[in-house]
């Protein structure tokens, strides 16, 4: 049998995709290449750039998941892209050991944890953060993450903390820190305050909404002559949180709006409410109004009103921007301990902000024996809708379903709740912090408004915390007066073998408060990084505290860049969980899990394949489908690298490489697509958009790869003679496609990599593919003006080969007729002669043999099948336009098949054609 010259050798893809079977195998491979020492070498490098990448730490809190290898690829893609570029990456990865959620794991292992001291629940914490950042760290080592391992940084590290509270009192000498009795965000559910960051909202809350009326003592002045005391007169108020009702102290207005005096046609009651809401008020109340007057809410100044449930108090009317016409009445119970825009309105006149709710949100004895130790969610909610009850204050209860916050780690209500607490006061710096984020690339874009916005919001940053398990805030308190005493001596000397929870006071004037914090200053002030990447929580969290110490500090953003990514999800957009049954273990992705026909192991590539393929900007969707394609994509690029690879046997690019000006124009086309596939790609790389990559990457290697190049120069490759410079010419473009191909992929798909430059026939003793560089395309390759001579003639091979649709193209001649012009000079350039069956264009046309002519020969059949077509030539960027018409007609073909390259261009079947006879003649044999 007379066939392949040079059939395909490599015993790539021999060697499976690494899985818990093979894995020593894998490994030992990756060892030859110095795989994990490649962080400590690339920072040995003499290199002026650096490229810096500060980890956001995830919480030491459990086991490694989806969200952590999400995270974790995405980074590493990032320094790795860098660090083949030529830079020196710094990326010390790090985690956040301290913190409620730690606490609480914790001591949830532990019984009778009420009764541990501060110290055994420290103690037990760190131990807990310990286990996991072993279990989490081994995880990421597996997934392939590049990072300086050995000098992980963790926030309990002394040195860590001490660099923590010498930036904190930095920040509190200059003012920036301060300690204030205000309402914050509070968990009953943790007995701690907590930030904005740390909540999430339940869209589908229910309250008990209540509508009341405060009978008005005093009337406005510029209303007596329409409330004369005749009629009984009361504000009606709305509020979905009744239990706050005994902590009221004022009733707001909007100064501009419109309010109306009405009277119930029922009752005779005159009600004060806004003009907008008078329709809609007296619907739900099931009432019918008559509008005795109308004014401004100015004209409301000076009444008062008497508090619904607390004889004797006096609630005043108070002016405020914050009161909206959307919901309820126009009128505002106002509970400075309860409220960010009641503290507001308290501070400006005022008012007391009397806190009546303890740590467990419980009312204390200052609420009185009715209220007293009921839960102000539950039952104390119940008792002060009967106290309104039974005031005659109640109009109306009804349940209200809205969106409120819940504390994100024990998923149970918040309430607001003052207490005192440690600030930034980020209204001094936040003008700056957003001036200087400005600056900053934030990818996507749209996340910047989202991060402004948040800034606007944030007038003030709560960073204390009462727990055992955080930094200690380093202050003392004289027992008296409560006076706070703060120096930086005391910031340095309690992070000393945990001094801060075992301190004995040898001062007995003075008190200690059990405040921690678990916000990380010391990043956001240290050097200033590339690029931060982590999930849109951050948008509110780590970012912005990061940003506000920067900026206080050094009035500098502490990044250039910042990356935003998604949530992930399952594959149907739902969240995770264990009761649906779609958690997916990153652990299961990589090893298989019990039963591998169920869960079989895909490698950490396909791991990486799917981060790195998917929108990250958006919500990530992953599952058994979305982990199937990724496999199968993968699949189909080895088979991609196999064909390249196998092809490259007894061929050695820096002594059989053809020069471009020597090759085929197929093959100069070729290094021109691979010269613009480079530079999209490594732009892709630097806008940090991975999915484009893939995408790249996925439409090369089939479209100009498998679906083109390698089916036109197989029977180059195959068929003649091992040296021939038309052989070399494509082995040539096989290596350089092979070379930039696998380097750009090498920071998705390291592992691969590396695997196939350990099967390069060339390179026996390569330092592997990280080690040697970025993508090398030389700008000499870009020539557009092949583009028209490749692309008009694979224009006219769509046109015959549709015109034999479902046949072998090998069992025709193809005839080519172009009016003489630009297009006919351009496929003249791909076959000077007029028939050939190995011309540049017949290889082109996939057929046994091309005539090109400029007019149509007169023999020509008159059943013959001519398809016509047209080809627009765009050449000197559109300086030269030529439309130019095509006719191409496909006859079978009269030769016979030759028995070595089964082409239709021989006498017999059983003799080669001539050029095989000449080939095997050069070779010496068959």
């Amino acid at each position: 049998m007379f066939y392949h010259l040079a059939k395909t050798q490599t015993d790539f893809l021999k060697v499976q995709r690494p899985t818990c079977d093979n894995l020593g195998v894998f490994l030992l491979s990756l060892q030859k290449c110095g795989f994990s020492e490649l962080y400590s070498w690339q920072r040995q490098r003499k290199t002026k750039q650096e490229f810096c990448l500060h980890d956001g730490p995830p919480y030491a809190n459990g086991d490694p998941h989806v969200g952590h290898a999400l995270n974790k690829i995405l980074k590493d893609i990032t320094n790795r892209f860098y660090m083949m570029r030529g830079y020196k990456v710094h990326y010390v990865p790090g985690w956040d050991c301290h913190g409620l959620p730690i606490e609480l794991k914790a001591l949830s292992e532990v019984k009778g944890a009420e009764n541990l001291s501060p110290m055994e629940i420290r103690q037990r914490a760190r131990e807990f953060a310990e286990k996991a950042i072993e279990k989490q760290k081994s995880a990421f080592i597996r997934w392939g993450v590049m990072a300086d391992w050995a000098n992980c940084y963790r926030t309990f590290d002394p040195k860590y903390e001490a660099n923590q509270l010498r930036v904190f009192y930095k920040m509190y000498d200059k003012g920036f820190i301060y300690q204030d009795y205000k309402p914050v965000f509070w968990s009953p559910s943790a007995k701690t305050a907590l930030a904005e960051a740390e909540l999430e909202y339940n869209e589908q809350h229910v309250s008990r909404s209540v509508y009341m009326k405060f009978p008005l003592l005093k009337s406005p002045p510029k209303l007596t002559s329409v409330i004369d005391g005749s009629s009984p007169a009361s504000v009606l108020v709305w509020t979905t949180q009744p239990w706050t009702v005994p902590a009221n102290q004022a009733v707001c207005y909007m100064p501009d709006s419109a309010y109306s005096v009405v009277k119930c046609t029922t009752t005779g009651e005159h009600f004060i409410l806004a003009a907008d809401r008078v329709e809609s008020t007296a619907a739900v109340l099931d009432m019918q109004f008559e509008v005795m007057s109308t004014c401004k809410g100015v004209d409301l100044a000076d009444g008062s009103c008497a508090h619904p449930t607390i004889p004797g108090r006096v609630s005043p009317l108070l002016p405020a921007n914050h009161v909206t016409m959307a919901k309820g009445t126009g009128l505002v119970h106002t509970a400075p301990a309860h409220g960010m825009e009641d503290y507001s309105v308290a501070s400006h006149h005022q008012l007391p902000t009397d806190c009546l709710v303890d740590e467990g949100g419980f009312f204390t004895e200052a609420a009185g024996p009715e209220l007293q130790n009921k839960n102000v969610l539950e039952e104390g909610n119940e008792a002060v809708i009967q106290m309104l009850q039974a005031a005659g204050s109640l109009l109306k209860e009804e349940k209200y379903v809205h969106s409120y916050p819940y504390d994100w780690r024990t998923k149970k209500p918040m309430i607001i709740r003052a207490s005192k607490q440690w600030f930034v006061n980020t209204a001094s710096v936040k003008a700056t912090a957003q001036e200087v984020l400005k600056k900053v690339k934030v990818v996507p874009t749209s996340a910047v408004n989202r991060m402004l916005e948040m800034l606007d919001r944030r007038t003030f940053w709560c960073i204390s915390r009462q727990r055992c398990w955080g930094v200690p805030i380093p202050v003392f308190y004289q027992k008296n007066t409560g006076e706070s005493l703060i120096n930086r001596y005391l910031s340095t000397a309690v992070t000393v073998k945990d001094s801060w929870s075992t301190l004995k006071i040898l001062d007995a004037l003075h008190r200690l408060v059990r405040d921690v914090t678990k916000y990380f200053f010391f990043k956001g002030a240290e050097q200033r990084a590339d690029t931060y990447l982590e999930g849109k929580d951050q948008l509110g969290g780590w970012f912005q505290s990061s940003l506000l110490t920067s900026v206080a500090a050094r009035k500098k953003a502490p990044y250039k860049t910042l990356v935003v990514h998604g949530f992930t999800l399952g594959e149907k957009g739902e969240k995770m969980s264990k009761s649906i049954g779609n958690v997916v273990d990153p652990d299961v992705v990589i090893n298989g899990g019990e039963d591998h026909t169920r869960d079989p192991p895909y490698g950490a590539d396909v791991l990486r394949w799917w981060v790195a393929e998917s929108n990250v900007f958006t919500e990530v969707l992953v599952g058994p489908v979305v982990l199937n394609a990724a496999r199968d994509d993968i699949n189909k690029l080895r088979n991609t690298l196999r064909f390249m690879l196998g092809n490259m046997a007894g061929f050695n690019p820096e002594t059989d490489s053809i020069p471009a000006s020597e090759m085929y124009i197929v093959d100069q086309y070729m290094l021109h697509l691979l010269q613009d596939y480079g530079s999209k790609v490594t732009e892709a790389y630097k806008e940090y958009d991975y999915s484009k990559v893939v995408r790249l990457l996925q439409a090369f290697c089939s479209r100009n790869l498998s679906n083109f190049y390698f089916s036109i120069i197989k029977d180059r490759l195959y068929c003649e003679e091992e040296k021939d410079p038309k052989r070399r010419s494509c082995q040539t473009v096989l290596a350089e496609a092979l070379d930039i191909v696998v380097r750009s992929f090498a920071p998705i798909l390291p592992h691969l990599a590396e695997e196939v430059f350990q099967h390069l026939p060339y390179k026996k003793d390569s330092e592997g593919v990280f080690r040697t560089g970025w993508i090398n395309a030389s700008s000499a390759w870009k020539k557009p003006g092949i583009e028209e001579a490749i692309e008009g003639a694979c224009a006219m091979r769509d046109s015959f080969l549709g015109s034999i649709s479902g046949k072998n193209a090998l069992e025709y001649e193809v005839i080519i007729v172009i009016e003489p012009g630009l297009l006919f000079e351009l496929m003249e350039a791909l076959q000077a002669e007029e028939t050939s069956s190995v011309s540049q264009l017949n290889e082109i046309m996939m057929a046994s043999q091309t005539t090109l002519l400029s007019e149509l020969p007169k023999e020509t059949p008159t059943d013959a099948n001519i398809i016509k077509g047209t080809f627009l030539i765009n050449l000197e960027g559109g300086d030269i336009r030529e439309e130019s018409s095509y006719k191409v007609i496909a006859l079978p073909i009269a030769k016979a098949k030759c028995p070595r390259c089964r082409r239709y261009t021989s006498d017999s079947t059983s003799t080669p054609c001539p050029r095989c006879l000449k080939v095997m003649a050069g070779k010496g044999s068959v």
